[in-house]
């Protein structure tokens, strides 16, 4: 039982990553109906932005301390980081500590703008273009985006730690009645779980019960009809877009610590999370955040060293045969829209 709970809990950990792409994949494809295949990169620069302000606030100058000195006696230099010296040793310390929660602050603005401008420089050209067009120029942009992050930061993934405060794990075996480190969890992880489903929630309650969001919410269903009752839905769906590259951007930002940022990392989950919102049913948000989970669930326990005896390999493939089986009896996916994805 211990090992089940424990497989669970893996499971929403990587879920909450699938549920968030996915969340913001949808919401591309259901308002202004292209197939974003540089979602992903977006999840990946959301991850650099961790990274970039990590190193922003860890830029120092040499100081002389005269209580520590070398063989010869001579005060050492050490490096003194800017914030400790602007908001002294203890606070500048925290500030630094805290760059990866911080670095939301920093990434939200980033994200909009390089929403808006991929939106209105590129992909405005693709809307009435056939979808296998939209996958290749997103797909070539995604490569683009990579390489820069590649030749700026380089090719090894780059430590980015969590606040001190949240390192350790949390014993859950002591809560449920278990032995003692039966069931260790760690607290990131954790954070990361209770992040997703805050921003899942206000992405649904900002599509729910705002004029803004529910103007969208048509535009969705019938785009042609809002737009003869003068509303500019354009704009709107350009607004979406930025809206869903910051989902992605934090979705990357908070994922820093529990997998170092590389540059490849976003190509590693754009598939998986297509994947994810093909069987929950282009178009479909609910869809989309519960194929998330439930894949993300299915797929912890494919790595059990006990299944992968059984049938080795099934970790890797796991997720595309639940699609191929979702799909063939499903076309729509698990919620989709009757008539997308049907033809």
């Amino acid at each position: 039982m211990d090992a089940i709970i424990l497989q669970i809990l893996n499971g929403l950990d990587k879920g909450s990553a699938y549920a968030l792409i996915a969340l913001g994949l949808t919401l591309i494809f259901g308002t202004l109906g292209v197939v974003n295949f540089a979602h992903g990169a977006l999840f990946m620069i959301g991850s650099f932005c961790a990274v970039t302000l990590s190193k922003i606030l860890n830029l120092s100058y040499e100081v002389v301390d005269p209580t520590k000195k070398d063989f010869l006696g001579n005060p050492l230099k050490v490096k003194m980081p800017y914030v400790e010296s602007w908001f002294g040793t203890d606070m500048g310390a925290a500030i630094i500590d805290w760059s990866v929660p911080l670095a939301i602050l920093f990434s939200i603005p980033v994200m909009i703008c390089i929403g808006f401008i991929m939106e209105r420089g590129l992909i405005k050209h693709f809307y009435k273009r056939p979808h296998a067009d939209q996958i290749l120029v997103t797909f070539g942009l995604a490569i683009v985006l990579q390489e820069i992050i590649k030749y700026f930061y380089g090719a090894n993934p780059i430590p980015t730690p969590a606040p001190a405060v949240f390192k350790g794990s949390f014993d859950f075996g002591v809560i449920l009645g278990f032995d003692p480190n039966t069931i260790i969890y760690p607290y990131w992880r954790l954070v990361y779980f209770g992040f997703a489903a805050l921003i899942i929630g206000a992405v649904f309650a900002f599509l729910q019960f705002t004029t803004f969001g529910m103007v969208v919410r048509a535009g969705m269903a019938d785009r042609e009809t809002v737009g003869l009752l003068g509303i500019n839905i354009d704009k709107r769906f350009t607004i979406m877009f930025g809206l869903a590259a910051a989902v992605a951007g934090l979705a990357g930002v908070m994922y820093a610590p529990i997998n170092s940022p590389n540059y490849h990392m976003g190509m590693d989950f754009l598939v998986l999370s297509f994947v994810v919102v093909v069987v929950g049913g282009m178009g479909s948000l609910p869809g989309a955040v519960a194929a998330g989970f439930l894949l993300g669930v299915l797929e912890s326990f494919a790595s059990m060293n006990q299944i992968k005896s059984l049938i080795p390999g099934i970790d890797q493939i796991i997720i595309y045969l639940v699609a191929i089986i979702i799909l063939l009896t499903r076309p729509r996916g698990l919620m989709g829209r009757k008539g997308v994805m049907e033809d």
